[in-house]
């Protein structure tokens, strides 16, 4: 069965990016990226509030299966729920999609700079802190893509 995975969290514009970039390999998983790597990103630190809960495709992984990030703001549980009941309207089964929560690698500094960058459009200020945050948070979020890997794995 194919699925359609969507890392998401509050914003959806550092953690999931970062977390699609690794699963699509796109960023390493073996190391820490440069601040480079990470800003040449497409989306990283680059959505808007028009972009609050619209799923975002990345591309297919090595297994066919869709990539996907949803900035769901501070509802995590409705998003998903909405997500399966629309499975649930065109008769498809709940499994096919797999939601990654990746706000527990968030870091108080991604905060900080994300908030600065996104929210108050003080991108010069905030993206090289939101920037320093995601290579501090990078471990956390291999893991999490690690763990979805392993759920998806045939």
């Amino acid at each position: 069965m194919l699925l359609h995975i969507i890392y998401h969290d509050v914003g959806g514009t550092h953690s999931t990016i970062i977390a699609a970039s690794i699963h699509l390999h796109r960023l390493p998983i073996n190391r820490l990226p440069t601040k480079d790597e990470i800003l040449s990103i497409p989306l990283f630190d680059r959505l808007e509030k028009k972009d609050i809960g619209r799923l975002i495709y990345h591309g297919n992984d090595e297994y066919n299966n869709s990539v996907y990030t949803l900035s769901r703001q501070y509802a995590p549980h409705l998003a998903v729920n909405s997500i399966k009941t629309v499975l649930d309207m065109i008769n498809k089964d709940q499994r096919e999609a797999l939601c990654v929560d990746t706000s527990p690698a968030v870091n108080n500094i991604m905060r900080i700079g994300g908030g600065s960058s996104r929210r108050l459009g003080l991108v010069a200020f905030g993206r090289p802190i939101v920037t320093y945050g995601t290579i501090k948070a990078y471990p956390k979020i291999i893991e999490i893509v690690k763990k979805t890997k392993l759920k998806i794995a045939p």
